[in-house]
């Protein structure tokens, strides 16, 4: 006979609302959001099939054999639930194109779509089920972190964005798999043991082991941990309390009321961050700054005498003279001087960081990290100060750049951003229908069908 377990109140509430997250209907501006997210995902993972990370992994997958379950974004492969949420999970992740909770250093998207797809897909489910999914992940995704509190996390060398995505993809799949309350709990049990996650990955150079941890391995796992509990594993029942609990593991201050506090009427997407260039984040706020004084002041590359960029301290390090070329502040900003913008294919142009005008811009570009823009529940900040060959000189800051749920992006810049990302692998007229069909999500009657619209 099954002993029982002791199951905290806290436990009790958080497992009964994920249990009845797919039948609750989504306030109107919480299901506005969860679709731009929706778009800018999509387009991160097609156009992440064609750099390398996403090559990769797309040749991995390519030779197991199972049932065809769901598809592969930008190809036309349809595998296993668990192989299509890795691959479109490291696709997502590709780069720097994604999108991000920036309070708990996440990029909830690009783990929680693939694993709520591949259910949604396999199973030919409503749009509205997988969009209520989606939610429901990117709530759990970052309450488990902040819960835990993600820097002091951070500062001991574990990751928290993949043990957050991790939690979150497997919150999406489980509802979209009916589980009951009891067998939330097991899956919260599963991707506790499964938590994993280390601040190593920075030194990735490629985006391989980066795009796997903080893309890919979150989406498999957490997807794994929902189809074993729905499969009859069991487990314990409450791995948020009691003695060596998940969260007790991880903090010395926890604060576990986050767990619950507003479920319902705080939505954590409404957080989130939807990046307005298709680069890492702690360069945001530098672009949206220089954006705004060249579009102001009307000056260009060779007027400039001198660029002085202050941004968050801890930022610093991330950005500084990196060698991959979507998350190198200097590489970026002069690419802003000299086109004006930042498009994908610029902000992935390895080679042309070597191109004597770039070059020679780097030099005049003075990267300040600033502790009086640090924040941890806030990354995009900048403040810019310019002198011109001329003898002028301008100043600009954002504490929070295009993009933040703070400044939101408009449908129309999410659009944008989001055909230049596909246009390339789907062409103009399909990338726009499938953008189309994702914004009437809720009117889809079987997630399959738009395998038509992104295979490629």
């Amino acid at each position: 006979m099954k002993k029982k377990q002791d199951i905290s109140p806290l436990m009790r509430e958080l497992s009964a609302y994920m249990a009845a997250a797919i039948r609750r209907k989504l306030p109107r501006e919480v299901a506005e959001r969860a679709k731009l997210h929706l778009v800018d995902t999509f387009a991160a993972i097609i156009s992440g099939t064609r750099l390398i990370p996403g090559k990769r992994v797309i040749g991995y997958i390519r030779p197991f054999h199972g049932a065809p379950e769901a598809g592969v974004m930008g190809t036309r492969i349809v595998t296993t639930t668990v192989h299509a949420a890795l691959a479109n999970g490291m696709s997502g992740h590709a780069d720097e194109t994604d999108d991000t909770h920036p309070a708990t250093r996440t990029h909830p998207g690009t783990s929680v779509i693939p694993a709520a797809l591949a259910i949604a897909e396999r199973d030919r489910l409503h749009g509205e089920a997988m969009l209520r999914a989606m939610v429901l992940g990117y709530e759990i995704c970052a309450r488990t972190l902040l819960a835990i509190k993600a820097m002091p996390l951070m500062r001991t060398g574990h990751h928290a964005g993949a043990r957050g995505q991790l939690f979150g993809a497997a919150a999406a799949a489980a509802a979209l798999l009916g589980l009951n309350a009891r067998r939330m709990r097991y899956v919260l049990s599963y991707c506790a043991q499964q938590a994993s996650g280390l601040y190593t990955l920075l030194r990735d150079t490629e985006h391989m082991e980066k795009a796997y941890a903080m893309g890919g391995m979150p989406a498999q796992h957490g997807i794994e941990a929902a189809l074993m509990v729905a499969a009859g594993f069991t487990g314990v029942e409450d791995v948020l309390s009691g003695e060596y609990n998940y969260i007790s593991t991880y903090s010395a201050d926890p604060d576990l009321g986050v767990l619950v506090r507003g479920l319902g009427r705080e939505y954590e997407i409404m957080r989130g961050g939807i990046k307005r260039w298709p680069v890492g984040a702690p360069i945001q706020g530098p672009l949206h700054v220089l954006n705004e004084l060249m579009r102001t002041h009307g000056f260009r590359a060779a007027d400039v005498a001198e660029l002085i960029v202050h941004i968050p301290e801890r930022e610093l390090g991330v950005v500084n003279h990196r060698q991959m070329s979507d998350i190198s502040l200097q590489y970026l900003l002069a690419v802003m001087l000299l086109e004006g913008t930042v498009t994908f294919a610029a902000a992935h142009d390895f080679t042309r960081m070597g191109d004597p005008r770039v070059r020679k811009l780097h030099r005049l570009i003075k990267p300040v990290g600033d502790p009086g823009l640090t924040d941890p529940l806030r990354r995009w900040r900048s403040i810019m100060h310019i002198k011109l060959r001329d003898g002028r000189s301008f100043s600009h800051q954002t504490l929070a750049a295009r993009g933040t749920f703070e400044n939101p992006l408009t449908r129309d810049e999410v659009d944008e951003k989001a055909l230049d990302l596909m246009a390339p692998v789907l062409g103009t007229r399909r990338s726009r229908e499938l953008m189309a069909a994702l914004y009437k999500i809720q009117d889809i009657r079987d997630v399959r069908t738009l395998r038509r619209l992104y295979a490629a």
